[in-house]
């Protein structure tokens, strides 16, 4: 288990010391309280994306091993790199106007300027997120499902037939929060819900079509042309449930990344800090996928949706009114942590009726 971690320990030693010596340079004697917050901002991010790890393995365990090993080492340069840093500093180039090199300098030079941008791009932000992740969450429910731990609400969610229904109750969200929310932001709002709705149901129905397709395929190890198809759409299907992956991991750390500026205005510091927890989630979810965790401890899937749904509730109603991060992955850990123990005690009983 400890190798998982290694990359981790040494991502955080490394963290430490650029994070102490940037606070130095920006201004002396601030380095250690400048490590409080890089640690601070690094324990927020694994808090709130601890049910990410969870949903990441119980995807990866679907893909090849090739996949998952890309995910695992290309994804974690984009979800590090490229939604702890270069993310924030796209959108404050588009609102602001502004080149990339010009924003990256705002960032750098003018924090108060920059925070000024991103909180314009905020509700939009978390209305894509907060759609995306609602649509992973009732999809889930309502169709995949297959250990029931509240078992009499989720056995009756997964009896409703009704066709379209998590997309129908997403849409009534996104339209709810504009009795909220300022007129400007209406449509700003209405528009980055909807691209939520549609870049989930495009990513999904891609992965089905790709799936059953070659499940189709009929095996024969003397057709060259059917192993060349094979190949060709077993590479199809996992790069599209790495772009799931990658678009679940962006929707996960909106929440983090933007509400990190609450607490440090200084974008290495706080991309220095998120990278540190979101490797720390990259270990975690090796350990679970190596362990079959989701297979030792059946209700955790369950409990991992519900946050998933409950920080999508959070993030429609983050575009009218501020919600404290700990109430976030305060409520996110309560139902892993229940699902978790759950699962040991439905374990301990079936081992007793066994015995």
């Amino acid at each position: 288990m400890f190798k998982h971690f290694r990359e981790s320990i040494f991502v955080t030693i490394f963290g430490f010391v650029a994070a102490y010596f940037w606070a130095e340079h920006m201004a002396v004697g601030t380095g250690l309280k400048m490590l409080f917050v890089t640690f601070f901002l690094a324990i927020l991010e694994i808090t709130l994306s601890f049910d990410n790890a969870v949903v990441n393995a119980l995807i990866l365990e679907k893909m090849a091993p090739k996949w998952q090993h890309r995910f695992l080492t290309w994804g974690i340069l984009i979800a590090v790199f490229g939604m702890r840093f270069l993310f924030p500093v796209l959108i404050v180039s588009i609102f602001s106007n502004l080149s990339i090199i010009k924003t990256i300098h705002l960032a750098l030079e003018d924090v108060s300027q920059y925070t000024h941008y991103l909180h314009i791009a905020h509700a939009p932000l978390v209305a894509f997120g907060g759609a995306f992740l609602m649509m992973v969450g009732l999809e889930y429910f309502f169709n995949e499902n297959k250990n029931l731990w509240l078992k009499k609400f989720e056995n009756f969610l997964l009896n409703l037939k009704t066709r379209f229904l998590d997309i129908i109750i997403t849409v009534i969200l996104i339209f709810g929060v504009q009795f909220f929310v300022n007129p400007p932001d209406r449509m700003h709002i209405v528009i980055s819900g909807m691209a939520g709705i549609l870049s989930y149901i495009l990513i999904k129905q891609l992965c089905s079509f790709l799936e059953k397709k070659q499940e189709g395929l009929i095996s024969d190890t003397t057709d060259g042309a059917f192993g060349a198809n094979m190949a060709k759409n077993a590479a199809k299907g996992g790069f599209m449930m790495f772009m799931y992956l990658e678009l679940i991991d962006a929707s996960f750390s909106l929440d983090g990344v933007l509400g990190s500026f609450a607490i440090s205005k200084d974008i290495i510091i706080i991309t220095i800090g998120l990278a540190i927890g979101a490797m720390f989630v990259r270990s975690l979810t090796l350990v679970m996928v190596e362990m079959h965790t989701l297979k030792k401890y059946p209700y955790l899937s369950s409990g991992a949706h519900y946050a998933i749904l409950t920080l999508a509730v959070i993030m429609f109603i983050s575009t009218f009114y501020e919600v404290p991060e700990v109430v976030t992955g305060g409520l996110g850990l309560l139902f892993v942590g229940s699902s978790f123990f759950a699962s040991i005690k439905e374990n301990r009983r079936e081992n007793k009726q066994e015995g």
